[in-house]
């Protein structure tokens, strides 16, 4: 089985190198439940919570060189663009009678962080969401996803990226093939803080049950700043308007569609190391267990002549993760079965 080595300074990375293991132990937390965490290289905001990037949309002309003669000017065409982050907040309480029956300082800590769970599983899933889904043309306190930058296949520049399946009801849902690293897509986190993420503890708070009558509570508070970057749209490529109902008839050659959106990255065999070693982009690809479950039938279902790509197990972290083509598949199950279509 091959190894992917996990040599990317992730969220977790940056936490630990700030904050050490207090809040390293909430941002596991996430990690266990989110791959997009795992894969995703974390990026400090230049400017406090947004983040000013320049993208190149031309290359500059060149030309053939003759004696005596000189040589055109030309530049390339660039354009700013500004990326925001946005941030979650929960508050999680527990009794301090519950308390009161741990005597050590470090056991009720983890009492209240295994009580806070439920609280950072919510936040996990509406950020794994946002990063495909939201969009700060409707919701501004959020931060753009992947879905409103690649939202139709036309008009040039992401546009090229999108291939479209043929879905025209209201069942649909995508695939991604994202490449992460700090020239391509990266996660965004606020300037100067730990990777994003605030634990603070609130202390003793009087509270009212469902009587109206008093009672206290030890209170946490947890904060998630998050955003998103793509540098190079080139480098993404997302696969649109696959009919659910008509992929699980088997109407649908996920296989065919997925070569499609691998030949229009700019890059399948790019250079994936830095000097030191460590490698500067991950490609991955993400789909929910639907279209997962689909896409292995289909291998199945073929015979040995026939031209299909197999699902192959690679190491990553300790676990196992299917691949395509040499690419790690991450099940996702943030991406719906209900997405509009792409026009």
């Amino acid at each position: 089985m091959a190894t992917l080595a996990n040599t990317f300074v992730d969220l977790i990375d940056v936490v630990r190198q700030r904050e050490g293991d207090s809040i390293a132990a909430v941002i596991e937390l996430l990690h266990a439940h989110n791959p997009i965490l795992q894969d995703a290289l974390a990026m400090e905001c230049n400017s406090g919570n947004e983040h000013i990037h320049t993208i190149r949309t031309g290359l500059p002309s060149v030309s053939w060189g003759a004696l005596y003669q000189g040589i055109d000017q030309s530049k390339s065409t660039t354009q700013q663009v500004t990326d925001t982050t946005g941030f979650l907040e929960a508050l999680s309480t527990i009794d301090e009678r519950l308390l009161a029956m741990y005597p050590a300082n470090e056991m009720r800590s983890q009492v209240r962080l295994n009580e806070a769970m439920a609280f950072l599983e919510a936040m996990n899933q509406e950020m794994a969401t946002g990063l495909f889904y939201h969009d700060t043309a409707t919701t501004p306190e959020k931060f753009k996803g992947l879905a409103a930058r690649y939202a139709t296949s036309s008009g040039g520049g992401a546009g090229n990226q999108v291939v479209k399946a043929g879905g025209a009801g209201s069942d649909n849902t995508s695939i991604w093939f994202v490449t992460w690293g700090e020239r391509f897509t990266h996660i965004l986190y606020p300037k100067g803080s730990a990777g994003g993420v605030k634990r603070e503890d609130m202390g003793r708070q009087r509270v009212l049950d469902a009587a109206s009558k008093p009672y206290y509570v030890e209170e946490e508070k947890f904060t998630w700043h998050m955003g998103v970057a793509v540098k190079d749209w080139r480098y993404n490529a997302r696969v649109a308007n696959i009919d659910v109902s008509e992929m699980a008839a088997g109407n649908l050659d996920i296989n065919d569609l997925m070569t499609q959106a691998y030949y229009k990255l700019k890059s399948r065999q790019m250079a994936r190391d830095n000097a030191d070693g460590t490698p500067n982009a991950r490609q991955v690809i993400y789909m929910n267990r639907d279209v997962l479950l689909q896409l292995d039938r289909e291998g199945s279902n073929r015979g040995a002549s026939d031209n299909f790509v197999q699902l192959r197990p690679m190491e990553i972290q300790g676990q196992e993760v299917m691949t395509w083509r040499g690419i790690p598949i991450r099940e996702c199950e943030a991406i719906l079965n209900t997405e509009s279509l792409v026009p």
